[in-house]
């Protein structure tokens, strides 16, 4: 995983640069205002073309980004940067210093909207969510440096404010560096376009390994978007090759999976099989949640992410970690072709209709291997027909024998009715590998037998697409998959968890913040050290994001084990514990120093619990919710949104302090959180560890399985 996290660390200098200029342009006002002598309004507008710019390049950076790629779009932000940091230094009026924030603006908000959705496209589904909340550190870090220099500058006797800002341009250039010369294009988009040879390279790199078969048959398998689907609870189990011609019927079925010499029978999970081992339904799991009206979509991902209770029987590690995966392969068994296959698919199975080339278009080129090699003892036919598919060891993300799609999950296919379904299967209790087989008398032939969820669709690889030119994948974004039941409910999560978030009292504590560390006496003490009102002003800012520094390092390490609904879940209550205190202190007559004390203890935890939850989730949800052909046109959506808010916060916040005071606005923050608890209960799923692929699946399905309920009530 070592290419992946080095590819997220230089793609999120883009959100360093962003949290930089927001510290640079509140200390260097201070200083335009003197050298310009601005009226007021001309103030906010210098500061606000930065919002500006970044709020008109977001609603098309989405639609763009689908079409011509992540990466020239980050490119593209290094250079807006690069260039308003020099324009910033030489500024020789308003007018200018206003094009240059504009510019500035463009580059703030190409790098907000897509280095999270850059991140998501390139990290392994186990460390998805750490490397995610990068963008929330670097952009704080950057904050706290920048108000180190700005402070080191203002100890000087003339401090210059075009210093100040062209400072920018050096760290861009960095990061102009590393667009250009070292971050790959993400592979899911390359997929997307049918450039699978280079898809295939980006992820060999990504991997550090050559064998990646396994994730490019995912992320083509990703490029469908919609489509019927089903959920089954099945009992899996191992099938020896002396079988094969007798499993079917009897309610069972085949899973084809690339051992070379066996498969897996799968069997549904009848009602009396759930009642006496206690396995859990996935489909309780949707039909019983009227009684709280949480969303069906919140509870089916509850339940993917719960352990399987101990069960009776077996409890030795099992099927699944060689069914970690299925796709596994043991070379002490002599190659040989599964009987099933020549038997069940001998017109797909032959490379006598295949095409002749390997052409870059081919959605199965990179995929399957029409050449002998050395290592054709490991290679075996897959059931997409046409050729092979590359099935070794070690090809995934999650373990060393484990062939799976990342995150416990699994790939697999079922030849019915002319057609491939895929099926996307998750052990029961994969997370704790005990109690997960159980001895079950099924039929004749009882055994050890593994309980599993099954997301059942159509797949793309299927056998009509394997010699036809019907699998072109389409240019440009889908506007019509905006409709889609499952996009639809992602995107009321992504839009409302973005407008909650900022109407949640970040800006307007971060505001007040200053005035309680002077309460405090935090600026008596430091003009004790011979510092000036701004220089103390300065400090004690630097100080506020030092303390988030600390806390995000926490969320990193929880954000892929506890998950970002459980911290969304847990943080937020301290956030309105927090407002709520601040607003009685200022209402309750207590002395001075019990009121600065309390009032210090409640900034300093809101903002701590604020970056470990509420301020880097929300940025990673809306980049694993939606499907990769429109993931950047769903992204712009809810990017406008968000700076749209933004701006609206920023700008009410004086009115509504003339107005309604401060307890006023305190109370009004409390409430939006109080609103956005209950959201997130309600309408948030857990998305950690799962492929995007995954996720957006079960959203699709989740919708589809919700809707007829909703008709009949």
């Amino acid at each position: 995983m070592k290419g992946a996290t080095l590819v997220a660390l230089a793609a999120t200098i883009g959100n360093f640069l962003q949290g930089w200029d927001n510290a640079t342009i509140a200390g260097a006002m201070v200083y335009i205002n003197k050298d310009m002598n601005l009226a007021t309004s001309v103030q906010g507008l210098v500061v606000a073309m930065s919002l500006i710019g970044a709020t008109v390049i977001t609603t098309c950076s989405g639609p763009i980004s689908d079409w011509l790629g992540r990466r020239p779009m980050l490119i593209l932000a290094s250079v807006m940067y690069f260039l308003s940091g020099l324009i910033m230094l030489w500024s020789p009026n308003v007018y200018v210093l206003c094009l240059a924030r504009l510019l500035d603006g463009f580059g703030a908000g190409l790098a907000v909207t897509l280095v999270p959705v850059y991140i998501s496209e390139t990290a392994p589904p186990e460390i998805r969510g750490q490397l995610n909340t990068l963008p929330q550190f670097l952009g704080s870090g950057g904050m706290f440096l920048s108000y180190c220099m700005v402070f080191t500058m203002s100890l000087s006797d003339a401090p210059s404010w075009r210093a100040m800002l062209g400072v920018l341009s050096i760290p861009s250039l960095v990061y102009l560096l590393f667009t250009v010369f070292y971050l790959p294009e993400s592979p899911r988009w390359l997929v997307s376009k049918g450039r699978m040879d280079e898809a295939k390279k980006v992820l060999q790199m990504l991997c550090g390994r050559e064998d990646v078969t396994d994730e490019m048959a995912l992320l083509v398998e990703g490029l469908d978007i919609g489509g019927e689907k089903t959920l089954e609870d099945l009992l899996v189990t191992l099938e020896e090759h002396e079988t094969l011609e007798t499993v079917d019927g009897d309610g069972q079925m085949r899973l084809l999976g690339t051992h070379e010499n066996q498969s897996y029978i799968a069997r549904p999970v009848t009602d009396q099989q759930q009642s006496s081992l206690g396995l859990r339904s996935r489909h309780g799991s949707l039909a019983n949640q009227s009684g709280i009206h949480k969303d069906p979509i919140v509870g089916l991902f509850d339940s993917l992410h719960e352990k399987m209770p101990e069960a009776g029987g077996n409890t030795k590690s099992g099927i699944f970690p060689n069914f970690g995966s299925m796709f596994s392969t043991n070379a002490d068994v002599p190659h040989m072709k599964p009987a099933h296959w020549e038997k069940d698919h001998d017109d797909y199975a032959t490379d006598d209709n295949a095409p002749d080339d390997d052409s870059d278009n081919d959605l199965r080129s990179p995929l399957m291997s029409r050449q002998a090699t050395s290592t054709d003892k490991d290679v075996i036919p897959h059931p997409t027909g046409g050729s092979t598919l590359s099935m070794r060891r070690h090809s995934t993300l999650n373990g060393e024998n484990s062939m799976g799609i990342g995150g416990g999950w699994h790939m697999g296919y079922r030849y019915d009715n002319g057609e491939y379904k895929r099926y996307y299967l998750k052990e029961d209790g994969a997370e704790s590998r005990r109690g997960s087989i159980v001895s079950l008398p099924c039929g004749h032939d009882g055994g050890s037998y593994v309980h599993a969820s099954a997301l059942v669709s159509r797949s793309v690889l299927g056998p009509k697409s394997v010699h036809g030119s019907d699998v072109a994948p389409p240019t440009g974004p889908l506007w019509s998959a905006l409709l889609e039941p499952g996009v639809k409910r992602a995107l009321v999560v992504g839009v409302g968890i973005q407008i909650l978030q900022q109407f949640s009292g970040i800006n307007g504590v971060l505001y007040y913040t200053p005035q309680i560390l002077e309460r405090a006496g935090v600026d008596i003490l430091l003009s004790s050290f011979g510092l000036s009102s701004i220089s103390a002003s300065f400090l004690i800012s630097g100080l506020t994001t030092l303390l988030m520094l600390p806390a995000i390092v926490v969320a990193m390490r929880l954000m892929d084990v506890s998950g970002r609904r459980a911290l969304l879940l847990w943080t937020i209550p301290v956030l309105i514990v927090s407002l709520v205190a601040l607003f009685i202190s200022e209402l309750v007559q207590i002395s001075k120093v019990v009121n600065a004390a309390l009032s210090t203890v409640c900034v300093v935890l809101y903002i701590c619990f604020f970056v470990m939850g509420y301020g880097p989730i929300p940025n990673i949800l809306c980049s694993e919710i939606f499907p990769t052909r429109v993931r950047g046109l769903c992204i712009a959506i809810c990017a406008m949104v968000f700076w749209i808010c933004d701006i609206i916060v920023t700008y009410s916040l004086p009115v509504l302090l003339s107005s309604i005071g401060l307890v006023g606005v305190f109370s009004i923050y409390a409430a939006v959180c109080v609103i956005s608890w209950v959201f997130v209960y309600l309408k948030v799923p857990e998305t950690k560890g799962m492929p995007l692929e995954v996720i957006t699946d079960y959203f699709a399905f989740g919708a589809q399985a919700s809707a007829p309920s909703k008709d009949d009530t």
